[in-house]
């Protein structure tokens, strides 16, 4: 009779159960049958923990020598993002969280159920996978719609700057709490949802930034630093930092990867022309032109768009600030003017800011194209939002509006032509 059991869970394991259902018609106690099922479902729940996923619950019997990701991500594009696995735990750190920043912020995510690693604090210390979140900057929420866990997500800074729409439904639903955010933000609501994990920004100004006091109020705090990345796939690989609290590696890594095959193939697509437009950006605010400087991920952008942006000889990443006399003299004649101020929506509304706006030859051309094709009615603009996350079709637009011929059945989806 254990011949035969043995020999039933071994073809179970193998997948070929179905052909084995002449084994029960061979007279067996009730005990035996019970020994049987219970070989099956001990099969079964080996095979899942031997998948190639990594695991998504608490681990019920820890083993030193078991590796419990055996699926591993790789940062390819962000600089400012590093990870280190170990058997049961993994290393996360955030190499440059601000300007001129002068820390670091090292994260140990530990694989519930294990052992917690020596040399790191309690601050340090988060169990994975995380079941709640609280994300404080807009940016972060198109990763957890992407990774398939915004069931997860419990609180939020301001409601009515979210455009993602699985967030947005699940806001409607009374299911996501606004908590408010920087220096705002309520300590109280926070304590009261106790989620496993807040992540949110830095700038470097105490006064400000909230990392510091959500951490000294004993909540776990990931600061995600993709603005500060120099390059469009760089800020969107941050995805990649969301998933590491969740254990989702392996969608992460898929997601990414199509992600960087179409920014690239429009890239490559674009290389081919000759004809690059000249191109400026920004506006004039309150007597300031920003205006992002050569090494910055607009230039990027624009380059890999097959523009000859006016400032890409400039070795700054960050924004120059310029005199409108200064932007002018340069960007008199040139092609296109992208990026402006939100809420210009027509010709109208931009010379009602400043007449001399009317001197530049894209004005006079209409060769007008904003990034504010996709703003909700209390004023989110989800190009700041999935535009961060989705950089291959913030390409495509770009590509369509200077090299039409290039990509044909595109439709523009964060940016529009300012109409007259």
């Amino acid at each position: 009779m254990m011949a035969i059991v043995a020999r039933l869970f071994r073809d179970a394991c193998g997948g070929r159960l179905r052909h084995r259902k002449l084994v029960f018609g061979i007279a067996v106690g009730v005990s035996q049958f019970l020994l049987i099922v219970t070989l099956i479902i001990a099969c079964h729940n080996t095979a899942i923990n031997t998948s190639t996923n990594n695991i998504n619950n608490c681990i019920q019997k820890y083993e030193q020598n078991t590796d419990y990701f055996p699926t591993k991500i790789k940062i390819t594009h962000a600089i400012g993002l590093t990870v280190e696995y170990y058997k049961h735990y993994k290393v996360v750190t955030i190499k440059n969280p601000w300007q001129n920043a002068k820390t670091t912020f090292k994260y140990a995510l530990v694989q519930c159920g294990t052992p917690t690693p020596k040399g790191f604090n309690q601050a340090q210390v988060i169990t994975v996978p995380i079941n709640s979140i609280v994300s404080l900057s807009t940016t972060h929420l198109p990763h957890l719609a992407k990774l398939g866990v915004v069931d997860k997500l419990i609180g939020i800074s301001n409601s009515k700057q979210v455009n993602t729409r699985e967030v947005v439904e699940r806001i409607k639903a009374g299911k996501v709490t606004q908590v408010g955010n920087n220096a705002n933000v309520d300590i109280e609501k926070l304590l009261e949802l106790n989620p496993d994990l807040v992540t949110t920004f830095g700038t470097g100004d105490s006064q400000t930034d909230n990392y510091a006091k959500l951490t000294e109020a004993g909540l776990k705090v990931g600061i995600n630093a993709e603005y500060m990345e120099d390059t469009p796939l760089g800020r969107s690989e941050w995805l990649k930092f969301t998933a590491l609290f969740f254990n989702k590696e392996e969608q992460a890594e898929k997601i990414f990867q199509e992600i960087t095959h179409k920014y690239e193939q429009v890239s490559q697509k674009v290389k081919s022309v000759k004809n690059r437009p000249t191109v400026f950006v920004g506006f004039n605010f309150k007597g300031t032109w920003f205006m992002p400087g050569g090494k910055s991920y607009v230039a990027k952008y624009l380059a890999d768009a097959g523009a000859n942006y006016l400032w890409s000889d400039n070795k700054f990443s960050g924004s120059l600030p310029l005199s409108f006399e200064v932007v002018l003299e340069r960007a008199a004649n040139a092609d296109y003017w992208l990026n402006f101020s939100q809420s210009w929506l027509s010709l109208q509304d931009l010379l009602a800011e400043d007449n001399r706006y009317a001197d530049f030859k894209a004005v006079k051309t209409g060769n007008l194209y904003n990034n504010n094709a996709r703003v909700n009615e209390s004023g989110g603009n989800d190009y700041w939002e999935g535009g961060i996350s989705n950089p291959d079709t913030v390409l495509s637009d770009l590509s369509k509006i200077l090299h039409p011929e290039i990509l044909l059945n595109h439709k523009l989806f964060y940016y529009h032509k300012i109409s007259k």
